[in-house]
């Protein structure tokens, strides 16, 4: 799981379960599937409340390495705690997310799983679409999260100068948009990212008073990290 995030001083989320919908091949029962749905809970969850602002500049946290049953597997479910907060001006305040507790959050996968081999997905977690303000001062959780296939797909990172200064790195192109904030230190890790040749934006915070900068072709290839020049806003 990695994070684009919002602005926020912190975004915790309260994760609780990881689950799949599987077609299993053949007659063969689902270890798991006790209600004979298809769903079933992976095994080895780090279960736990994890700060979403912390998942940035390349940082990602392992959420769960386990078999799984071989099958096509069509959604994956992340199920959310009671325990999800965020801090604005060092106030944490509750972030409400009435759906994730109550079903978990239903992402596409539709992916044939092949017995004997290995599938890793990365959860971009969206912060700063998810997090929705309320009229009366409340924060809701309406999340955006991709997920990524990390084989065959590609990586975009670099640096931004005044690394003080946060700002929203997006690449885009007639099919996808994928964006990421910088870090302290002012990297960037774009992941997940299917090949093809996008256009990057950095948008500075509004208070900077820098503007946009823009590069018009980015070019990105399967299996390869494209790493940018130090980027002087």
């Amino acid at each position: 799981m990695t994070d684009a995030p919002g602005d926020y001083d912190a975004v915790l989320i309260d994760v609780q379960d990881i689950m799949i919908h599987v077609d299993a091949e053949g007659d063969a029962e689902l270890e798991g599937d006790d209600d004979g749905d298809g769903w079933i809970s992976v095994e080895n969850v780090n279960t736990g409340v994890y700060d979403l602002l912390e998942l940035t500049g390349g940082v990602s946290e392992l959420l769960a390495d386990t078999e799984v049953p071989a099958g096509f597997v069509s959604q994956i479910r992340l199920v959310l705690g009671t325990n999800n907060s965020i801090v604005v001006d060092g106030e944490s305040k509750p972030l409400n997310t009435p759906s994730a507790q109550q079903s978990g959050l239903k992402l596409q996968l539709n992916q044939d799983f092949e017995p004997g081999e290995s599938y890793a997905y990365m959860l971009d977690f969206d912060v700063d679409q998810s997090v929705v303000t309320t009229g009366n001062g409340g924060y809701n959780l309406k999340p955006v999260i991709r997920v990524a296939a990390e084989i065959n797909s590609g990586t975009v990172v670099g640096s931004v100068s005044p690394a003080n200064i946060q700002s929203l790195v997006k690449i885009s192109n007639t099919n996808n948009t994928i964006s990421a904030y910088t870090d302290a230190e002012g990297h960037f890790s774009l992941n997940g990212v299917p090949p093809g040749t996008y256009m990057l934006t950095i948008t500075p915070d509004v208070a900077s008073g820098l503007s946009v900068y823009t590069i018009e072709t980015v070019e990105v290839e399967a299996n390869e990290t494209t790493e940018l020049e130090l980027i002087e806003l």
